[in-house]
């Protein structure tokens, strides 16, 4: 292991040693995942020179190069030793995600940490850890929804990997999420999860645009765009049920009114996706996942407006004649401004709010 990672991960200790035992079990479990994951990490070239690769997994990995490559040369995203390694963690996702939500309120209980901020959600990288985390909760009262995580970014601290986790998704998807987890590396707001992601999804969409002309078919092209239609609606599904239960939540209605108002939207919710799924989508059943358990507030709370600001970012790159380089010069500029300067700058660019899941 790099010594840059032992440091780190030393570092990361001594922040939970200054808090409980339950942090200090958070962290040492977070510390030891990511360690892992390093461990196993080995460059993409020698795994390419083994003879033992396995060959669909050797022409996914020759794609990532040439993703990685282009990132670097084209989009100026930063050319170090992000996703130029691969990692099989024997498992299908890197990470468990946890939130949770009042019984009666959509605001997720939040977790928060000296290096990115305040986040709706606890990651774990064990499955089991994040159920029985997950079951604290529910016993306090709480609704839960717990995800698997495919790809997660450390915003430059390490050397990410291409995980197997994600490293057989289509040529467009893996573009879109090298896309975007690199433009994490370029500015990071702590604490201002919208300001992040709307920046990352600027950059996918400017990376994909770019990188989609003669390297995909039309088949694949369209494959794409039905994906992105078909998470909009689905979105746009969750956040109108999302709204009506925050109005029963926030009205006079005793609490045994709420509880019976909220068993009625989370039905109507279910068979509103079924009918979707089952009619437009022609039984397309991308999201049946979520409702596995039955939906409730902590799924709803995993949907966030995290995208609102993607308006004002592309109206920001044509500002800057889709130079990327000046463009990203103007996004740290407006990093640096007070909250309610950057908040009035961005709102000047663009305000028309969009929204997106939490999941990558």
């Amino acid at each position: 292991m790099k010594r840059r990672a032992l440091v780190a991960a030393a570092a990361f200790a001594a922040i939970a040693a200054a808090g409980g035992c339950s942090t200090v079990a958070y962290y040492g479990q977070a510390v030891g995942g990511h360690i892992e994951v390093m461990h196993r990490t080995r460059p993409i070239e020698r795994v390419l020179a083994d003879g033992a690769t396995d060959p669909a997994l050797r022409a996914r990995l020759e794609r990532v190069l040439e993703i990685r490559e282009f990132a670097s040369r084209e989009l100026a995203l930063p050319d170090n030793g992000s996703y130029r390694g691969y990692a099989d963690l024997g498992r299908p996702y890197v990470v468990w995600n946890v939130v949770a939500a009042p019984e009666l309120a959509i605001a997720p209980r939040p977790s928060c940490f000296l290096v990115v901020g305040c986040v709706s959600y606890r990651g774990y990288y064990s499955r089991d850890r994040a159920e029985a985390f997950a079951a604290e909760l529910a016993a306090q009262g709480y609704d839960v929804f717990v995800y698997g995580v495919p790809a997660y970014s450390t915003l430059g601290w390490f050397d990410d990997p291409i995980l197997n986790t994600f490293v057989r998704y289509p040529d467009t998807e893996l573009a879109r999420l090298v896309f975007h987890e690199l433009a994490h590396q370029v500015v990071y707001l702590k604490g201002d999860t919208t300001f992040n992601e709307s920046f990352a999804v600027a950059v996918e969409e400017e990376g994909l645009r770019r990188w989609l002309p003669g390297r995909v078919t039309e088949e694949e092209r369209a494959a794409y765009l039905l994906g992105r239609e078909r998470r909009a609606a689905f979105v746009a599904l969750l956040l109108r049920h999302r709204e009506r239960l925050g109005a029963l939540y926030d009205s006079s209605a005793s609490d045994a009114e709420k509880r019976a108002g909220k068993t009625r939207v989370l039905a109507e919710l279910d068979a509103e996706y079924r009918a979707l799924r089952d009619g437009e989508w022609g039984g397309w059943a991308g999201y049946d996942r979520w409702f596995e358990k039955g939906v409730n507030n902590a799924h709803l709370a995993s949907v966030a407006t995290y995208e609102e600001l993607v308006p004002a970012f592309r109206a920001l790159l044509a500002r800057e004649g889709a130079d990327l380089r000046r463009f990203y010069a103007a996004v740290g500029t407006l990093a640096r401004l007070d909250p309610p300067a950057r908040a009035a700058a961005l709102a000047a660019l663009a305000p028309a709010p969009q929204a997106a899941l939490v999941q990558r």
